[in-house]
Protein backbone atom coordinates (compact mmCIF):
# COMPACT_ATOMS: atom_id res chain seq x y z
CA UNK A 1 0.00 0.00 0.00
CA UNK A 2 1.39 3.19 -1.19
CA UNK A 3 1.51 6.28 1.65
CA UNK A 4 -1.23 7.86 -0.37
CA UNK A 5 -3.00 5.16 -0.02
CA UNK A 6 -2.39 4.08 3.83
CA UNK A 7 -3.41 8.31 4.43
CA UNK A 8 -6.72 7.54 2.94
CA UNK A 9 -7.44 5.03 4.46
CA UNK A 10 -6.82 6.48 7.76
CA UNK A 11 -8.94 9.35 6.94
CA UNK A 12 -11.71 7.14 6.02
CA UNK A 13 -11.62 5.77 9.29
CA UNK A 14 -11.49 9.31 11.47
CA UNK A 15 -14.34 9.83 13.30
CA UNK A 16 -16.05 12.98 14.60
CA UNK A 17 -15.64 11.65 18.31
CA UNK A 18 -11.51 11.61 17.02
CA UNK A 19 -12.01 14.98 15.80
CA UNK A 20 -13.18 16.71 18.63
CA UNK A 21 -10.77 14.65 20.73
CA UNK A 22 -7.91 16.24 18.73
CA UNK A 23 -9.55 19.50 18.73
CA UNK A 24 -9.59 19.15 22.78
CA UNK A 25 -5.63 18.66 22.41
CA UNK A 26 -5.22 21.51 20.41
CA UNK A 27 -7.00 23.69 23.11
CA UNK A 28 -4.78 22.73 25.67
CA UNK A 29 -1.58 23.29 23.91
CA UNK A 30 -2.83 26.87 22.08
CA UNK A 31 -5.85 28.01 23.83
CA UNK A 32 -8.95 29.56 22.47
CA UNK A 33 -7.30 31.87 20.55
CA UNK A 34 -5.06 29.46 18.97
CA UNK A 35 -7.74 26.86 17.95
CA UNK A 36 -8.78 26.63 14.43
CA UNK A 37 -9.66 23.74 11.91
CA UNK A 38 -6.97 23.79 10.05
CA UNK A 39 -4.77 23.66 13.77
CA UNK A 40 -7.04 20.34 14.37
CA UNK A 41 -6.50 19.16 10.94
CA UNK A 42 -2.61 19.22 11.37
CA UNK A 43 -3.35 17.71 14.69
CA UNK A 44 -4.66 14.85 12.76
CA UNK A 45 -2.15 14.48 9.62
CA UNK A 46 -5.10 15.13 7.58
CA UNK A 47 -6.69 18.13 5.39
CA UNK A 48 -8.99 20.92 6.71
CA UNK A 49 -11.80 19.68 4.11
CA UNK A 50 -11.57 16.05 6.11
CA UNK A 51 -12.34 17.88 9.54
CA UNK A 52 -15.11 20.04 7.74
CA UNK A 53 -16.77 16.94 6.97
CA UNK A 54 -16.71 15.69 9.90
CA UNK A 55 -17.68 19.34 11.98
CA UNK A 56 -19.51 21.18 9.21
CA UNK A 57 -18.11 24.62 10.83
CA UNK A 58 -16.06 25.79 13.17
CA UNK A 59 -18.74 27.06 15.32
CA UNK A 60 -20.13 23.29 15.13
CA UNK A 61 -16.94 21.88 16.27
CA UNK A 62 -17.35 24.73 19.33
CA UNK A 63 -20.68 23.63 20.46
CA UNK A 64 -19.73 20.22 20.27
CA UNK A 65 -16.59 20.53 22.02
CA UNK A 66 -18.58 22.44 24.58
CA UNK A 67 -21.02 19.13 25.02
CA UNK A 68 -17.79 17.06 25.31
CA UNK A 69 -16.96 19.05 28.32
CA UNK A 70 -19.94 18.61 30.04
CA UNK A 71 -20.03 15.21 29.29
CA UNK A 72 -17.02 15.01 31.77
CA UNK A 73 -19.87 15.93 34.48
CA UNK A 74 -20.84 13.05 36.92
CA UNK A 75 -23.57 12.09 38.05
CA UNK A 76 -23.07 9.49 40.70
CA UNK A 77 -23.63 9.60 44.73
CA UNK A 78 -25.51 12.97 44.51
CA UNK A 79 -27.04 14.04 47.52
CA UNK A 80 -30.73 13.24 48.19
CA UNK A 81 -31.55 16.44 49.31
CA UNK A 82 -32.28 18.56 46.28
CA UNK A 83 -31.44 22.35 47.34
CA UNK A 84 -27.53 20.09 48.37
CA UNK A 85 -28.15 18.33 44.81
CA UNK A 86 -28.36 21.92 43.18
CA UNK A 87 -25.08 23.08 45.08
CA UNK A 88 -23.27 19.71 43.95
CA UNK A 89 -23.89 19.64 40.47
CA UNK A 90 -22.97 23.54 40.17
CA UNK A 91 -19.87 22.56 41.59
CA UNK A 92 -19.06 19.59 39.34
CA UNK A 93 -19.88 22.12 36.85
CA UNK A 94 -17.77 24.45 37.72
CA UNK A 95 -14.65 21.64 37.93
CA UNK A 96 -15.46 20.06 34.88
CA UNK A 97 -14.63 24.10 33.01
CA UNK A 98 -11.76 24.72 34.69
CA UNK A 99 -10.33 21.27 34.12
CA UNK A 100 -9.76 22.16 30.47
CA UNK A 101 -7.87 25.49 29.08
CA UNK A 102 -10.10 28.13 28.47
CA UNK A 103 -13.09 25.80 29.49
CA UNK A 104 -15.48 28.46 30.56
CA UNK A 105 -14.35 30.51 27.80
CA UNK A 106 -15.43 27.77 25.68
CA UNK A 107 -18.27 26.73 26.46
CA UNK A 108 -19.44 30.52 27.37
CA UNK A 109 -19.53 31.39 23.63
CA UNK A 110 -21.33 28.05 22.58
CA UNK A 111 -25.16 27.10 23.05
CA UNK A 112 -25.26 23.57 22.01
CA UNK A 113 -28.64 21.59 22.61
CA UNK A 114 -26.50 18.03 22.52
CA UNK A 115 -27.00 15.40 25.00
CA UNK A 116 -24.39 15.97 27.32
CA UNK A 117 -25.27 19.55 27.76
CA UNK A 118 -29.04 18.92 28.19
CA UNK A 119 -28.82 16.11 30.53
CA UNK A 120 -26.92 18.35 33.40
CA UNK A 121 -29.41 21.32 32.47
CA UNK A 122 -31.89 18.55 33.01
CA UNK A 123 -31.15 17.34 36.46
CA UNK A 124 -30.17 21.18 37.45
CA UNK A 125 -33.70 21.38 36.28
CA UNK A 126 -34.92 18.71 38.50
CA UNK A 127 -33.10 19.79 41.37
CA UNK A 128 -34.53 23.19 41.87
CA UNK A 129 -37.74 21.85 41.04
CA UNK A 130 -37.87 19.13 43.69
CA UNK A 131 -36.85 22.09 45.98
CA UNK A 132 -39.83 23.60 45.42
CA UNK A 133 -39.42 25.96 42.70
CA UNK A 134 -42.06 26.61 39.80
CA UNK A 135 -41.57 26.11 36.38
CA UNK A 136 -40.20 29.31 35.73
CA UNK A 137 -38.50 30.04 38.50
CA UNK A 138 -36.31 26.39 38.17
CA UNK A 139 -35.95 27.76 34.31
CA UNK A 140 -34.16 31.42 35.51
CA UNK A 141 -32.20 29.92 38.19
CA UNK A 142 -30.93 27.38 35.87
CA UNK A 143 -29.92 30.25 33.56
CA UNK A 144 -28.45 32.80 36.74
CA UNK A 145 -26.60 29.49 37.84
CA UNK A 146 -24.94 29.04 34.51
CA UNK A 147 -24.04 32.37 33.67
CA UNK A 148 -22.51 32.67 37.44
CA UNK A 149 -20.71 29.39 37.17
CA UNK A 150 -19.09 30.72 33.32
CA UNK A 151 -18.61 34.08 34.62
CA UNK A 152 -16.24 33.41 37.90
CA UNK A 153 -15.06 30.21 36.25
CA UNK A 154 -13.63 32.58 33.00
CA UNK A 155 -12.22 34.86 35.40
CA UNK A 156 -10.71 32.39 37.30
CA UNK A 157 -9.09 31.17 34.25
CA UNK A 158 -7.81 34.47 32.74
CA UNK A 159 -7.02 36.23 36.67
CA UNK A 160 -3.48 37.90 36.66
CA UNK A 161 -0.84 36.50 39.06
CA UNK A 162 -1.64 36.36 42.93
CA UNK A 163 1.01 39.04 43.50
CA UNK A 164 -0.43 41.21 40.51
CA UNK A 165 -1.11 44.23 42.17
CA UNK A 166 -2.44 46.89 39.63
CA UNK A 167 -6.00 46.74 41.59
CA UNK A 168 -4.32 48.50 44.76
CA UNK A 169 -2.92 50.96 42.26
CA UNK A 170 -5.57 52.03 40.79
CA UNK A 171 -8.14 52.00 43.35
CA UNK A 172 -7.51 55.02 45.61
CA UNK A 173 -9.47 56.45 48.98
CA UNK A 174 -10.18 59.71 47.13
CA UNK A 175 -11.28 58.72 43.83
CA UNK A 176 -12.86 55.37 44.86
CA UNK A 177 -13.40 55.47 48.41
CA UNK A 178 -16.14 52.44 48.56
CA UNK A 179 -13.70 50.08 46.45
CA UNK A 180 -10.88 51.29 48.57
CA UNK A 181 -12.72 50.02 51.67
CA UNK A 182 -13.26 46.32 50.10
CA UNK A 183 -10.39 45.74 47.69
CA UNK A 184 -8.64 43.46 49.78
CA UNK A 185 -11.47 41.15 49.05
CA UNK A 186 -11.88 41.64 45.29
CA UNK A 187 -8.46 39.82 44.85
CA UNK A 188 -8.25 36.63 42.62
CA UNK A 189 -7.26 34.12 45.23
CA UNK A 190 -10.26 33.71 46.69
CA UNK A 191 -12.39 32.25 43.62
CA UNK A 192 -13.47 29.45 45.90
CA UNK A 193 -15.00 31.44 48.84
CA UNK A 194 -16.33 33.69 46.06
CA UNK A 195 -18.40 30.61 44.51
CA UNK A 196 -19.85 29.64 47.57
CA UNK A 197 -20.70 32.63 48.37
CA UNK A 198 -22.62 33.66 44.83
CA UNK A 199 -23.82 29.95 44.67
CA UNK A 200 -25.66 30.54 48.02
CA UNK A 201 -27.34 33.87 47.26
CA UNK A 202 -28.57 32.52 44.12
CA UNK A 203 -30.14 29.74 45.52
CA UNK A 204 -30.85 30.51 48.85
CA UNK A 205 -34.14 32.45 47.83
CA UNK A 206 -37.26 30.91 48.53
CA UNK A 207 -39.27 29.30 45.73
CA UNK A 208 -42.38 31.75 44.63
Amino acid sequence: MTKKQVKEAATDRLTRGAVIDAALQVLEERGLDGLSTRAVADRLGVRMNTVLWHVKTKARMLDLMADTVLGTVGYDALPANALSRAQELSGRYRRALLAHRDGAALVAGTYPAEPHTLRFADHLVEALIAAGADERQAAWTAWTVNYFVLGLAQEEQSAPDLHDDRLNRAVTSDEHPALHRVVDHLRAGSFEDRFAFGLDAILSRPPG
